[in-house]
């Protein structure tokens, strides 16, 4: 049979024959040489993983780091028969990433919370525009808590990120129409709970 032709399983395996399931093993045991390996196989998918989420490469290259690292202080943690050492890395790195977003983004409204502080001199107006703006995105930030979580981070990525519906699709690592429906749901109680077009 011709070698191309055959399924080939998606694995992570090390240089040395190792799988990254073989590996973490070794690494719960603290085989820093295991671990060696361990990285050079994960440290490319958790990279992308997080620089699709985060965007931004320092931040991604420190989330990544930070992944690594905790990979090899709970490596007794992790357990083959429930899955696969790739997705116990990635759920990993997707978790780390969305905590990095979310706290840009609660330092970016901490930040706009001062300098409105610093403008209270300004005409009413743009103090009342100001005022409705934050009230509005209050009123969103809380409408969102009341989906589901795949609701909240589809929505986030695709509205709030730009992401298009097949990125939410890999980065949430579940069907395309799964996410479609999700966001259209989503949608719809995100309506629902803002009192928009009712």
């Amino acid at each position: 049979m011709d070698e191309t032709a055959r399924p080939r399983r998606l694995s992570a395996v090390g240089p040395s024959g190792l799988t990254a399931e073989d590996l973490m093993v070794r690494v719960a045991k603290g085989d820093e040489r295991a671990f060696e390996q361990l990285y050079d196989v994960l440290a490319g998918p958790i990279f992308g993983l997080v620089r699709r989420i985060v965007r931004d490469v320092a931040q991604s290259e420190e989330v990544a780091q930070e992944v690594l690292v905790e990979l090899w202080r709970t490596a007794t943690r992790y357990s083959p028969a429930k899955g696969s050492a790739l997705n116990w890395a990635m759920t990993l790195a997707h978790r780390r990433a969305v905590d990095r977003v979310r706290s840009a983004r609660a330092s970016t409204d901490r930040e706009q919370k001062a300098t409105f502080e610093a403008a209270r001199g300004r005409p009413f107006d743009e103090v009342a525009e100001s005022v409705t703006a934050r009230l509005e995105r209050s009123q969103v930030r809380r409408c969102l808590d009341h989906l589901t979580e795949l609701q909240r981070e589809s929505v986030l990525l695709a509205y709030y990120q730009g992401y298009t519906y097949r990125e939410v699709a890999e980065v949430l690592a579940t069907p395309q129409g799964t996410i479609k429906t999700r966001l259209r749901d989503g949608l719809i109680r995100l309506r629902d709970c803002l009192g928009v077009g009712s």
